[in-house]
């Protein structure tokens, strides 16, 4: 399913949400932190899903467990690092890796500037030493609220040549938009990039406020968008991405079978569809599996695979000549 020839990309991959089971146990043992298990095996139910989550916030809790071992910045340097070598190992050309400075700073009380020095250094260090091209995007964890997101963005303001874009994740439904829009009209000021959670946990009017008021310009999951003929149709039109995640729509409860997920109906509409792991250590999971089994299962065909790995690449955040330079590298093997 996945063009050898073309570059892969992973624009949905949420670094904090990456954090491999072997690290989350060596950095509790090195700073005394305590876990739910006695061993490594044992720890797996706690931070992988085993079944299927009741909804996205169980499913967020899995990630907590990780960024509870990060005690200090060469903790988060270290699982940046790993990020990239994930990357490698996976084949991955391309990747926006995006993670919330408040998310990983709030458990040991580190600056969160800090953080996106320690994220920016290792994975500038990892793409320079193992040939990955990466970039950033710092989310805004809406979860929170919008007091902590206000400082979380002051946080990637003052790095902003350091990150890409800015997001929204977290508790879509406890926290709606709306509490945001100043958030990211400073942001489209400071000439971030946007994308936004939005149609996974709410309905398809949370896809229009991130495309309208947030300035989204792809949306994350935006499954329930499906219900609204004139959202795709607009979507279609401006040609704004979906980032799909096929494995994570299902284990969230998202989707109630991958059989019925709309990434094919968003194709037929015209919108552009690309294909992303989400939280792949929480998962359990990697991009080929994505492409190679998951699309299969969402009925997609080869050929439509092929039109989504190149939608990945055209939906970037590049410049027109980075995207060109990735695209001949990829070539020219």
């Amino acid at each position: 399913m996945i063009d050898p020839h073309y570059p892969l990309v992973d624009l949905h991959r949420h670094l904090d949400g990456n954090i491999r089971p072997q690290t989350i146990w060596a950095l509790a043992q090195q700073h005394g932190l305590a876990l739910p298990a006695d061993d490594l095996a044992g720890l797996i139910p706690h931070i992988q899903i085993t079944d299927n989550a009741p909804d996205l916030m169980s499913f967020l809790a899995k990630v907590d467990f990780g960024v509870t071992m990060l005690k200090d910045y060469d903790a988060v340097h270290r699982v940046a690092y790993e990020n990239i070598e994930d990357l490698k190992r996976a084949g991955i050309d391309y990747a926006e890796l995006r993670f919330s400075p408040h998310f990983m700073a709030r458990s040991h009380g580190l600056a969160m500037e800090g953080v996106i020095e320690a994220v920016a250094d290792a994975v500038r260090s990892g793409c320079r030493a193992l040939g990955v091209k990466a970039q950033l995007i710092g989310i805004l964890s809406r979860t929170f609220g919008p007091d902590h997101c206000h400082a979380e963005l002051q946080a990637c303001l003052s790095h902003r040549d350091k990150l890409v874009a800015i997001d929204l994740a977290g508790d879509e439904l406890g926290q709606p938009g709306a509490l945001f829009d100043d958030h990211f009209l400073i942001a489209r000021d400071a000439g971030f990039h946007i994308t936004a959670h939005a149609g996974e946990a709410g309905g398809a009017e949370n896809v229009w406020h991130a495309i309208k008021t947030l300035g989204a310009e792809r949306i994350g999951h935006g499954v329930k968008a499906k219900d609204d003929p004139a959202l795709l149709a607009y979507m279609a039109k401006h040609r704004i991405a979906f980032e799909t995640c096929l494995t994570s729509n299902v284990q969230t409860t998202t989707v109630a079978d991958i059989a019925q997920h709309p990434a094919k109906q968003f194709l037929a509409a015209g919108v552009p569809v690309t294909l992303n792991t989400d939280d792949p250590a929480v998962e359990g999971i990697e991009l080929r599996h994505e492409y190679e089994v998951m699309a299969e299962q969402a009925g997609l065909t080869q050929e439509e695979c092929r039109r989504i790995q190149r939608h990945g690449v055209a939906s970037a955040f590049l410049s027109e000549s980075e995207r060109q330079a990735l695209i001949a590298a990829k070539a020219a093997g």
